[in-house]
This record gives C-alpha cells, sequence and structure tokens, in this order.
C-alpha cells in the first residue's frame, strides 16, 4: 500500500469504534489503515467487564446517553442496533450470557471479541499498524498528510477514532480533542463519566468506615435518577448508581440519595409505634440496612433510641433523614478510574448520519472522541459499533 495513495482512508485508533469503522469500510472495498501508539488492539476492550466486555444491551435508545444534542445519537444507532452486533458474535461462534438489566457479556474473555475485531479487519484487507507514534496531521491538496514516526501517510479520509481522556494507563490522550480544534471544530468541555465520588473529610469521617458495605439506593441529580447499588468506598461512593448520576454531576451539584428507595420508612415507623411495643429504633432500622450504617447514620443525627416517643414531625424528619440524604460531593476520582469522558467533539459539528464534519470534507468522528456519552450497561460499546458503522458505511459509498 503506497504512503501517497490518495483513496487511503486512515483510521486514528484501534479501539471499538476504530476497528468496527475499519472492518465495515474494509468490507465496502475501500483501502484502510489503522494507526494506533498502543502495541496492542483494542485495550480498553479487554478490561471491560471486568474482562468479560458488556459489549452491548438488549435495549439501546437514545435516552440512554447524554450528549448537548439528545437526538444526534438516533440514526446511527437505527441503522446499526444491538440486535446486528449479537447476530455478529453469533456468527463468529462466541458465547454470550445476559445480565440483569440486558447487560450482555462474552461467557469466556473479552479477547474474543478483540480477535473477531481484528480477523474482520484482516478479512476485509485492513492493514493495523500499531505501536505507531502519530506526530501530527495536515492538510494536503489530496486530503491529510498524517505524520508519524515511520514516515508520512497522504490519506482522502481521515477518522478520529482516538477515544477519549478515561484511564490513562491504557494510553489515553487528547489527540483527537486537538487535532478537532486543529480543523475549526468546536470541543464542548471534558470531564470524567461513570466514575466513583470523594467526599469532603466531615462527610468521609462517617462514610469511611462502612466500606464495602453495599446497598440498593436511588441517587438523583440535574433531574436525572438512577436506582441500582450503592457502594460505601475508604474514599468516597461507588457501585451502579453513583457510577450512573456521575455523568449528570459537575462539580458543585448535590447530589440526593435514598438509602431505603423500596420502604415509606415514615409509615413503617408510625405502624410500629401504634403497636403500642417500645421498640428500638435503631434494632428496627438494622432489619432494613446493614448495622453499621444505622449505628452511623443515629450518631450523625443524633436520633432517640426508642419508638414509642416519637412525635408525628420525628417521624417525618427520621423519615427524610434515609431517604434524602443530601450530599455535596468533593469530586471524583478523575480519569483514571472514569470508564469514559462525558463531552467531546460538539454534535453540531457532524453529520448524524455519516459521522463526517459539515465543514471539513473527509474528516470523520466516532466513539468516544464525541460529545456522545452511554450509561452504564453496555451503550457506550454500542455507540462504539453504530457511529463506526455509520462512517465506515458512508465510507464504503
Amino acid at each position: 500500500m503506497s504512503a501517497s495513495d490518495t483513496d487511503l482512508v486512515v483510521i486514528l485508533g484501534a479501539g471499538a469504534a476504530g476497528l468496527f469503522c475499519a472492518m465495515t469500510a474494509g468490507g465496502l472495498g475501500r483501502r484502510v489503515v489503522v494507526l494506533d501508539h498502543n502495541s496492542q488492539a483494542g485495550k480498553k476492550i479487554l478490561i471491560s467487564g471486568g474482562g468479560r466486555a458488556n459489549f452491548t444491551n438488549l435495549t439501546v435508545a437514545p435516552t440512554h446517553f447524554h450528549s448537548g444534542n439528545p437526538h444526534f445519537c438516533t440514526s446511527a444507532l437505527k441503522r446499526y442496533p444491538s440486535s446486528e452486533f449479537i447476530a455478529l458474535v453469533e456468527r463468529h461462534g462466541i458465547p454470550w450470557h445476559e445480565r440483569e438489566h440486558g447487560q450482555l457479556f462474552c461467557d469466556r474473555s473479552a479477547k474474543d471479541l478483540v480477535a473477531m475485531l481484528v480477523d474482520d479487519c484482516t478479512t476485509a484487507g485492513v492493514e493495523l499498524r500499531l505501536g505507531t507514534r502519530i506526530d501530527g496531521v495536515t492538510r494536503s491538496d489530496d486530503g491529510f498528510v498524517i505524520a508519524t514516526a515511520t514516515g508520512p501517510l497522504v490519506a482522502r479520509d481521515l477518522v478520529l477514532a482516538t477515544g477519549g481522556l478515561s484511564i490513562p494507563t491504557l494510553g489515553a490522550s487528547d489527540l483527537g480533542y486537538r487535532l478537532a480544534q486543529q480543523f475549526g471544530l468546536t470541543v464542548t468541555a471534558t470531564a470524567p463519566a461513570l466514575v466513583p465520588f470523594t467526599l469532603h473529610p466531615d462527610d468521609l469521617a462517617m462514610t469511611g468506615p462502612l466500606s464495602g458495605i453495599a446497598v440498593p439506593a436511588e441517587v438523583s441529580c440535574n433531574g436525572r435518577s438512577f436506582r441500582e447499588n450503592l457502594l460505601f468506598t475508604h474514599g468516597g461512593l461507588s457501585g451502579p448508581c453513583i457510577l450512573q448520576i456521575s455523568t449528570w454531576w459537575s462539580p458543585g451539584d448535590t447530589v440526593q440519595i435514598d438509602l431505603l428507595p423500596d420502604q415509606d420508612l415514615a409509615e413503617l415507623l408510625r405502624s410500629a409505634k401504634r403497636t403500642g411495643a417500645k421498640q428500638n429504633l435503631p434494632n428496627l432500622l438494622a432489619t432494613l440496612l446493614p448495622r453499621r450504617l444505622v449505628t452511623a447514620w443515629v450518631e450523625r443525627h443524633h436520633l432517640p433510641d426508642s419508638v414509642h416517643h416519637l412525635t408525628e414531625a420525628d417521624l417525618t424528619n427520621i423519615a427524610a433523614v434515609f431517604h434524602r440524604w443530601p450530599l455535596r460531593p468533593a469530586g471524583t476520582e478523575g480519569y483514571r478510574k472514569a470508564e469514559v469522558t462525558r463531552g467531546g467533539i460538539s454534535t453540531d459539528e457532524l453529520s448524524s448520519k455519516t459521522m463526517g464534519a459539515k465543514n471539513v470534507p473527509g474528516l470523520y468522528a466516532i466513539g468516544e472522541v464525541v460529545d456522545v456519552t452511554g450509561w452504564l450497561g453496555g451503550y457506550n460499546f454500542q455507540w462504539a459499533w453504530a457511529s463506526g458503522h455509520a462512517a465506515g458505511t458512508a465510507l464504503g459509498s
């Protein structure tokens, strides 16, 4: 393949979106080179889902994504639904299983998924150049000149599939954002998403000793709520509901937490009082929540021991302590623990059908580098497949 082949498609990034775009465009007859500074393709895929890759979800809708334009992802998701990727996985004989909330995982290992993508790229004639440093990109009359440590490539089309800033130990960088801005595209503010919260010292003094305790909870912030498990950690809070709400949280925001989302605590206490028995409040609460958590809340809020003498106002206040815990996180654990990056290349700059830049012919952006962030549960992978398919199809047409 000639370095001056101006029919060439160069894809920057050998992650989920980049590989899927490459195999799609290559399968439609385009000559494709994928460049990545990592020595291994799909490094983030390999560690996802505990090493088994939560590769999609049975139910995928635009409402499962955060974006400056919540409708932008609709076109790509409709044209490449999760059922199509499931069929691909099955054609390759990769066994999978469903977990709660429609999440799909490989039975054996995420290595099966990476091998599938690489094999399909090879079948489509795609050239993977791994361990290749990208020194810069410029425009030319023929398209784009990509400077690499092994020499320049001239490509008619360039795809930014560089991912976000999450998990820098896997080689994450801001290359895609910098190139987008270089070519005049707007990049919205980025932040860690699907990430644990850290807490202020006063809150941590109460929650830190509870490290390891997990409870069902409903967490709300900025009009969005999630009901899943909450996990207390040494540094703050984690668990699925915390990771989910972190995408909607910004510094200074207050998060409201319901530790008993399936109970009406005021009514339960009212009923206990009506029995006339002198019930112990901590013991009653310990039938609903772990005792260590109950003890911490009773001490923090100076709750009484007996239910018998509680007034109606007391019942309401005690219920609020557990149903409406207002918490202002100190921050998050940052990109090193974030599963994805919120924000990125503005969707206003891109065609929702092709993922091509409206004002820069031949430039495309797909996957996490774009301002589309999925919920926890396989949605970010489905966005990678769908956006990669959209761009790959457009490149091959």
